[in-house]
């Protein structure tokens, strides 16, 4: 034991020993730390997979109500597109039908102008033939016969009206 090379030896090794414990507590430390890291990570990588799953499934089933919705809009829609189609076809068909209508009251109306056009000319001409016969033919004395028996006939010809 007086010997320096066992000293220096003993010494070396005990360095080695606590300067190895020292180390190996670091390492394990820095080891065990970094383990924490990874499984904190995986246990995140995990949550945030779940979650990415669960918004999956989420987009899914927004995507098939979407989907569901826009027949639905799309349905009603070619509903509602039949419907005015139909609607619009009925007013047309009014709307012929009043003009026909108003067509035909026209007609009718120049029909009834035309009549008394044709009445009031023939009258006019019975009128102005009448004169001339009467003119013609008559004598103060006939038509003095003919005006007493139009007179007497008069209320008879009131009641026939």
């Amino acid at each position: 034991m007086s010997d320096p090379k066992f000293w220096v030896a003993a010494s070396f090794v005990i360095f080695v020993v606590l300067v190895g414990k020292m180390a190996w507590s670091r390492i394990t430390a820095m080891l065990d730390g970094r383990g924490a890291r990874i499984a904190a990570e995986l246990a995140e990588a995990e949550r945030l997979r779940a979650e990415a799953q669960a918004l999956l499934l989420q987009a899914r089933a927004d995507r098939e109500q979407a989907l569901a919705d826009a027949q639905d809009m799309i349905a009603r829609a070619r509903a509602e597109v039949e419907r005015l189609a139909a609607q619009s076809a009925a007013e047309a068909a009014t709307a012929a039908q009043r003009r026909e209508r108003m067509a035909m009251d026209r007609i009718a109306a120049a029909e009834a102008a035309a009549v008394a056009d044709v009445r009031a000319a023939a009258t006019d001409v019975a009128i102005t033939a009448a004169r001339a016969v009467i003119a013609q033919g008559f004598s103060p004395e006939a038509d003095a016969t003919l005006i007493d028996r139009s007179v007497a006939e008069l209320p008879k010809a009131l009641r026939a009206a």
